[in-house]
């Protein structure tokens, strides 16, 4: 598999011309991790941009007590280490592989800035994610902050419905077919799974939701 189908298959890089994902076509290649790899570690050099093509990645960090906190769980098609773009030489989390066979795509910081000083729509997508992401991880810590967990386990599950979510033409209820186990969810929210499992069976036992392992559907009220 080229690196170029791969670009062209991703929404953030749909605006690149044909030539200059050719121009670098030579100068990459996709690197394969098994699960509980790290791709880097907090303090490493922050050189390169990465975009994942298959697999998962988990974005954390350990606080001053030695706890992990996870600020993200990415899946196909999304970009990571993009605050190498805004400037951070050295890493302020760690990144590491969910999955066996998790296959990751290193581009150089150097030649993403290259892109992006040539494409100006590019460039404005690019920094448009940034954003995005960084809205993400804010809103994220609010909720772990001031949220009691059933209100987290809601809050989340209206996110995976923006990122997931398509409307059932027979019932009208949402439909969520999502990337996460509940392990994963819960370990973003900041609970214990037993705790999330136990919300899950509360929201359906009132008929708020529906679930089973890969698919959440929100009931129409």
């Amino acid at each position: 598999m080229s690196k170029i189908w791969f670009l062209e298959d991703v929404n953030i890089f749909n605006t690149l011309c044909p030539h200059k994902t050719r121009r670098y076509r030579k100068l990459h290649s996709f690197i394969d991790y098994k699960k509980r790899d790290f791709i880097y570690l907090q303090e490493d050099k922050a050189d390169k941009v990465y975009l994942i093509k298959k697999g998962k990645v988990k974005l954390g960090y350990y606080s001053d007590d030695g706890k992990e906190v996870i600020r993200a769980i990415l899946t196909r098609g999304e970009l990571f280490g993009e605050k190498a773009i805004l400037g951070e030489e050295s890493r302020s989390e760690f990144a590491q592989a969910l999955d066996s066979g998790t296959t990751i795509c290193p581009v150089a910081v150097e030649q993403m800035q290259d892109l992006m000083r040539n494409n100006s729509t590019f460039s404005l997508k690019v920094y448009k994610f940034i954003g995005i992401r960084f809205k993400k991880l804010e809103r994220r810590l609010d909720l772990l902050l001031f949220k009691d967990a059933k209100t987290r386990v809601k809050e989340f599950i209206n996110e995976l419905a923006d990122d997931y979510g398509y409307c059932c033409p027979d019932t009208g209820d949402t439909v969520i077919k999502h990337p996460y186990t509940q392990k994963d969810i819960a370990s973003l929210i900041g609970t214990s799974r037993p705790t999330f499992n136990t919300i899950m069976n509360e929201l359906k036992a009132i008929n708020f939701l529906d679930f089973n392992r890969n698919e959440i559907r929100l009931k129409v009220s």
